[in-house]
């Protein structure tokens, strides 16, 4: 039968069934639309996958931090020349954030709001409010914001203990601010690549990161500060930065866990500012300059400091601390960032090695005490001298900016751990370009403001934390 009669007997019947046949209402007629409409049902359905359910419970509460800061500039040339001073000019700054309480807290990070002199926060429907700084980390880089708000979404907060590696990971903030034309934060989704991730150094070295999240979700400018999710909805990191030699996203993205964050939330909530987990060892560094030894030397207990926690627990120079809290512990760097997760007036539970036998010490966290002097007595104590190429040639160092300690004293080597030979690459969030640079940065932190020094020492990276009068 040709097409052309097949349509013939197409019309034919349908016309039969209109005139003397079974009527249009019949179930057989209608049973096309109603398969369509299940389909669609279906299709629906299957949409909607957790990643969707989860984005839907957390992106309400996730909102644009907009920042201004005060900069000042050089003059014109010509009124240079006429005496003419520096101006100021207006540097505008954007980053995300996330609320976790319905009046109006908010964390981001601290280089999103560092040095602003106005912060404002937008939420997802464009709703403007002015914010102010409650404090910050910046050895952490977390900083907690507030508006003046009531009954606002909040996001759940869930726990970075025992994340599963290959498990979902939801990057949500707003990158490149509003070059995409809208309010509502974007979305990108991965997995979680790795935890503990210890970065010690970047691109040039200058730097070092503990106990990281790292997760291949897309994290670009402006998502900093933005919460990275898990599959049920439920923030476990505070997304910070990026691995990158090109400047853009390849799928090393680092996010600072939910547990440390919250910890360090509450003390700026609670105590106006951070208190420093402090046990009172010091460690042995190791003699090699061989990366597997060194990633591999163990937590070697050198000396412990009377009066200290950590003698008070028993612990003695020698003991290697082999485990805490579940974690096994390879290197410094992983005690270090289990330590930067340990609350002040928590016990906590350590295995050590020694004379070839396990023994489990219990040890309660103190807060970092003060080195017994001002800063000025400490930069007395501290000769330094800016990086050249000469010198880094020299010396074998990797980075190429900093200062370099030519002397110290035995007070500053036995309560900050700083050697002559250690090159002081950052201070908190900032950058040593210079020697003269150590002495600003000292002098940015007021009060008991914590203080994070990150050196290189033998071509790996260390911090030390303290606080000074």
């Amino acid at each position: 039968m040709s097409l052309r009669d097949t349509l013939a007997a197409l019309a034919i019947a349908v016309g039969s069934a209109c005139e003397g046949g079974a009527p249009a209402s019949t179930p057989a007629a209608i049973a096309a639309p109603a398969q369509v409409a299940a389909a669609n049902q279906q299709i629906s359905a299957s949409r909607r996958t957790a990643i969707v359910d989860a984005v839907a419970r957390v992106a309400p509460a996730v909102v644009t931090v907009q920042t201004e800061t005060v900069e000042r500039v050089p003059v014109d040339v010509f009124e240079q020349f006429f005496g003419g001073r520096s101006g100021q000019q207006v540097q505008p700054g954007l980053g995300s954030g996330f609320i976790i309480r319905p009046d109006g807290v908010i964390v981001t990070n601290a280089h999103v709001v560092a040095g602003a002199s106005r912060i404002s926060v937008m939420l997802r429907d464009g709703t403007t409010y002015q914010a102010t700084l409650v404090g910050m980390d910046e050895a952490n880089d977390l900083a907690v914001i507030r508006i003046t708000a009531r009954n606002l979404p909040v996001a759940t907060l869930g726990t970075s203990e025992q994340l599963l590696i290959g498990e979902w990971a939801i990057a949500i903030g707003n990158p490149f601010g509003f070059v995409l034309g809208n309010t509502e934060p974007s979305v990108t989704a991965g997995v979680v690549s790795a935890t503990g991730r210890n970065l010690l150094g970047r691109s040039e070295g200058n730097g070092i990161y503990l106990g990281m999240i790292q997760t291949d979700a897309s994290i670009n400018p402006g998502n900093s500060g933005g919460p990275l999710v898990n599959a049920v909805g439920e923030v476990i990191g505070v997304n910070t930065s990026i691995y990158t030699p090109s400047g853009g996203s390849i799928g090393l993205g680092f996010a600072i866990p939910i547990n440390r964050a919250r910890r360090i939330v509450d003390d700026l909530l609670d105590h106006g500012s951070v208190r420093r987990p402090w046990i009172g060892e010091k460690l042995r560094s190791s003699p090699s300059d061989n990366p597997r030894d060194i990633v591999t030397a163990g937590v070697i207990v050198q000396s412990i400091i009377p009066g200290s926690p950590a003698a008070r627990a028993g612990l003695q120079p020698g003991d290697q601390i082999v485990r805490t809290r579940g974690r096994a512990l390879r290197n410094v760097f992983d005690w270090e960032a289990e330590r930067l997760d340990m609350r002040v007036g928590e016990a906590v539970p350590l295995v050590v090695r020694r004379g070839g036998r396990e023994v489990t010490l219990t040890v309660t966290v103190a807060d970092l005490p003060e080195v017994s002097a001002p800063r000025v007595t400490v930069l007395r104590e501290l000769e330094l001298v800016t990086l050249t190429p000469s010198i880094r040639a020299e010396r074998g160092l990797r980075s190429s900016r900093g200062a370099l300690v030519v002397r110290t004293s035995d007070r500053i080597q036995n309560e900050i751990g700083l050697q002559e030979g250690d090159l002081i690459v950052q201070i908190n969030r900032t950058t040593i370009e210079q020697a003269a640079d150590v002495s600003r940065a000292f002098d940015a932190q007021g009060g008991r403001a914590g203080i994070r020094l990150v050196f290189e020492r033998r071509g790996y990276f260390y911090t030390t934390d303290f606080v000074i009068q």
